[in-house]
């Protein structure tokens, strides 16, 4: 009896040891969280964004302009540039600049011209991206590197080139996708960019914190932003077109890209580590972190139903250059890829 008693009494101490320690821990977390999330005042900030004259770029320009931020906004299309700032400019003092992410060299000469022209740079969003749809047998090794040079390198020289110029209490912003999570079929270029975009931008959050910048990390699910419209097919275009559309289009599958800006722009305020954004992307995410096998089971039978290929195909092409796609289809995406200003050249 003596001997129950005391390995009892030891295994309540060890008990209420480990509580301890847990308990402790989670203050601790709870407490580096609220360090982190200082509110930030937008009023008067200069906001860079990568990919910022269409989409859920030009939208999360809009809410900043809203709440008082200066933009300059980088795309590679000088058109979309202007037809951005003739917008912008009757509500905060906004700088476009054409650049492309991929030419580290052109980023460090666009961000020098911002700071320039703009004095100081508070907060920087990595936006820019690309997306390619087809099976695995259409795709090709410059697909793949094409999907890195954007949607991951664009991140890192935009990031590094940024780094001189952003003081304590500046934010830098890096939109992923639910597709860095969770490999999508018949988007693996995406997939694998978007994988190391997080891996990168979780790793710069712990390294800039002794430096007092945060970094958050956006995991976005489908967005209402026509983006199927510039997207590249591949393989049966018109039919990945149907499908890919299909599942970006409606309220029911996808989140309103003004809603979507919004709580990014809660986010960098309150520099929140991670946020998720739509609950079916929520739903995938902790589906897969739990019942890993199971979920990639169930996108192994999505692809069965998906179009195939008979093998590599050279030519992609723009969902709003498709010429056989379904006019039902198009008429789903037009109305909000006009919002977002998807279609100017």
């Amino acid at each position: 009896m003596r001997r129950t008693s005391i390995f009892g009494s030891l295994f309540e101490s060890s008990s209420g040891r480990a509580l301890t320690v847990a308990a402790a821990a989670m203050a601790g977390a709870r407490v580096l969280t609220l360090l982190g999330r200082r509110p930030m005042r937008l009023q008067g900030a200069v906001a860079l964004i990568t990919g910022g004259s269409r989409g859920l770029g030009l939208t999360l320009a809009r809410e900043l302009a809203a709440r008082g931020a200066n933009l300059v906004l980088l795309a590679r299309s000088e058109a979309e540039l202007e037809a951005a700032e003739r917008e912008l400019a009757p509500h905060t003092d906004v700088l476009g600049i054409p650049c492309d992410v991929t030419d580290r060299a052109a980023v460090e000469r666009a961000i020098g011209e911002a700071v320039a022209r703009m004095g100081h740079l508070d907060l920087v969003i990595n936006n820019a991206s690309i997306i390619q749809v087809g099976p695995l047998e259409a795709l090709t090794d410059e697909d793949f590197r094409a999907a890195m040079d954007v949607n991951f390198w664009g991140t890192v020289h935009t990031t590094l080139a940024a780094l001189p110029h952003l003081g304590r209490g500046a934010r830098v912003c890096n939109i992923t996708s639910i597709g860095g999570k969770v490999a999508i079929p018949h988007l693996l270029p995406y997939a694998c960019a978007k994988f190391a975009a997080v891996g990168f931008s979780e790793g710069m959050r712990a390294e800039l914190a002794k430096r007092g910048v945060v970094v958050t990390t956006i995991v976005p699910g489908l967005m209402r932003t026509g983006s199927p419209e510039n997207a590249l097919f591949k393989g049966e275009r018109e039919r990945e077109y149907a499908w890919f559309t299909a599942g970006d289009a409606t309220a029911l599958s996808a989140l309103s890209v003004e809603r979507a800006a919004r709580r990014i722009v809660r986010a960098i305020q309150r520099g929140e580590s991670e946020v998720t954004l739509s609950w079916q992307a929520k739903v995938l995410r902790y589906a897969h972190a739990l019942f890993p096998s199971l979920v990639m089971a169930a996108l192994g039978i999505m692809n069965r139903m998906l179009p195939t290929a008979s093998g590599p195909d050279p030519i992609a092409v723009r969902g709003r250059d498709l010429v056989n796609r379904s006019e039902r289809i198009r008429r789903l995406i037009e109305e909000q890829a006009k919002k977002t200003r998807q279609y100017i050249h």
